[in-house]
């Protein structure tokens, strides 16, 4: 019989192993960045002896014995780190720690052991029985198993739960069965899924459609939309065919094939979007995706010119290229550049970082540092960062200091099934992150303003929130769009896939920006008056901000 005093007992067993465990973990890690193989080898051993962390302590400590030319222990606890779980047969292969056993006979057969454990806890999560492809119609049966399928992904994985409190996911998948057994086609089917993840709402939760029906859906015309002021106002025009209509940047768009167009954006655009904030909602509705639709079907606007008399003009849809809302077939236009560098009057400095999604925009920043150390005041523009790696974007701070900072907090769900059935409440697992080093060489030591939107998304926020929590400056533009961490990625019958979030970022006292956004020290927002003339408005107040430093 189970009773509560025996789970007391092994609860605090485990518990007491794992703080013992713990602490030969961070000395193993500590031996090994001061590069004392020797000792981190053998700490290393400890904590596998322990119990904690077997898979990866064994490695390390495998890379440890290696790097100190013990090939027997390093055979040993590499095939240790295996036998535990561990399959990352890419990272084996490209660590340097272990290139000395590459030629031995055994690398090949742990190498290959590995990639077949990797194959069949792949196969395991991602069952070809669950990943058909593509046709106009599926099955009923797989539509319904692919409605299970992301039910399933969500309920255990999505690890934001707690800020969507009104979400009843049984619920969902219950009243959503239906609406999937009644679709048509393929397309219908994932547009309900993707209709129904929106409710999560989270950035990084979402289902994606396969290539074959882009055209029914991302399809739009060229030109572009934000909302300003409350207002929709035209902000991009791509080609004579739309500016030859009358349309004009900087006017308002106020209907959508004759119905007003924030009844249209509620009905036809809002509920596939997943976002985590207001913001980001209203961003991506009445930009990216407020005339998207199908390749060919055109779409009736109706406009106010510059003395607000109404004018209704047709456009046409064309068909996306890319996953990519700029790239359209007919018009097709230069992309963003990753890293963007100028001096502007006054010898203020410009950096866009339009994206962390290629260690390419550190180094670019590092190429560039001569030049931008030479200016009085620099600014760093984050509104259209998307997000990648957190990293590229902590090397580029490191060199605004001259003192270690901290970078963010992060927790995950700890779902145990025995501790469920024990009827103990689910647990979070995660960390404060180690502080990020100065860059010793490099440091940028006068005046920086940081830009930010409801754009700057994922990765750019854990930028924001660094650079916020240094204290090297102000922030200035609007809240950035509060959602970042790890997705899960997951495919779908027909051909769809999708994602969930299951890590949640804070700042590193616990402050919470995932469904709030981080706040800019000054508040300032595009106005029409602006777009009209072509001027920027968050740029304009971030140099004059500057001058007034440079002033005193």
């Amino acid at each position: 019989m189970f009773t509560r005093i025996n789970f007391v007992i092994i609860f605090l067993f485990l518990f007491a192993l794992a703080i013992n465990a713990q602490n030969y973990t961070q000395k193993a890690n500590d031996a090994y960045n001061d590069k004392n193989y020797k000792e981190s080898a053998k700490l290393y051993v400890q904590a596998v002896e322990n119990g904690e962390n077997e898979a990866p302590n064994a490695y390390n400590a495998a890379c440890s014995f290696a790097l100190i030319g013990d090939t027997e222990n390093a055979f040993k606890y590499l095939q240790k780190s295996v036998d535990f779980g561990y399959t990352n047969v890419r990272h084996m292969k490209a660590d340097s720690d272990l290139n000395s056993l590459h030629s031995d006979a055994r690398w090949k057969k742990i190498i290959d052991e590995a990639a077949t454990k990797a194959k069949k806890i792949k196969e395991f999560w991602e069952s070809p029985a669950l990943i058909t492809p593509y046709k106009e119609n599926i099955s009923e049966d797989e539509k319904i198993a692919g409605l299970s399928k992301m039910w399933s992904e969500v309920k255990y994985n999505f690890v934001n739960f707690d800020l969507v409190p009104d979400v009843k996911w049984d619920g969902l998948y219950v009243e959503y069965l239906p609406k999937v057994r009644a679709t048509k086609s393929t397309f219908e089917y994932l547009k309900v899924l993707m209709e129904m993840i929106a409710k999560l709402r989270d950035g990084h939760s979402n289902v994606f459609l396969p290539q074959q029906v882009w055209e029914k859906f991302y399809s739009r015309p060229p030109l572009l939309t934000n909302l300003v002021e409350d207002k929709v106002i035209v902000t991009e025009i791509l080609g004579k065919e739309v500016s030859d209509k009358g349309i004009k940047i900087g006017q308002e768009v106020i209907k959508i094939d004759g119905m007003p167009v924030k009844e249209y954006a509620k009905k036809y655009v809002m509920p596939y979007q997943s976002t985590s904030t207001k913001q980001d909602l209203l961003a991506r509705t009445y930009h990216s995706a407020l005339f998207r639709g199908k390749t060919g079907k055109p779409i009736n606007l109706t406009l106010l010119d510059k003395n607000g008399k109404e004018f209704e003009a047709e456009v046409q849809r064309y068909k996306v290229m890319k996953f990519n809302v700029s790239q359209l077939e007919k018009f097709p236009r230069k992309q963003r550049p990753i890293f963007e560098f100028k001096v502007l009057p006054n010898n203020i400095g410009y950096v866009a970082l339009n994206t962390f999604g290629t260690n390419k925009v550190a180094i670019e920043f590092e190429k560039n540092f001569a030049e931008i150390s030479k200016t009085d005041a620099l600014i760093i523009d984050i509104r259209q960062n998307g997000g990648g790696n957190s990293g590229h974007g902590w090397k580029i701070l490191s060199m605004l200091t001259d003192k270690p900072f901290k970078t963010s907090r992060w927790h995950t769900r700890e779902y145990k099934p025995a501790f469920r059935a024990w009827g103990r409440q689910e647990g979070k697992f995660g960390s404060t992150l180690p502080e990020y080093q100065a860059d010793k060489s490099k440091h940028y030591d006068k005046p920086v303003i940081v830009l930010t939107s409801p754009n700057t998304f994922s990765a750019a926020e854990d930028f924001a929130i660094a650079f916020d929590v240094m204290e090297r400056g102000m922030m200035v533009g609007e809240p950035t769009a509060g959602s970042t961490g790890q997705p899960l990625f997951f495919r779908l019958p027909g051909g769809g896939s999708a994602r969930v979030t299951t890590k949640r970022d804070s700042y590193p006292d616990g402050k919470e920006f995932v469904g709030v956004g981080i706040q800019p020290d000054k508040l300032v927002q595009p106005k029409i008056k602006d777009i009209t003339a072509g001027r920027d408005t968050i740029l304009e107040y971030a140099k004059s901000e500057l001058m007034k430093v440079a002033r005193k």
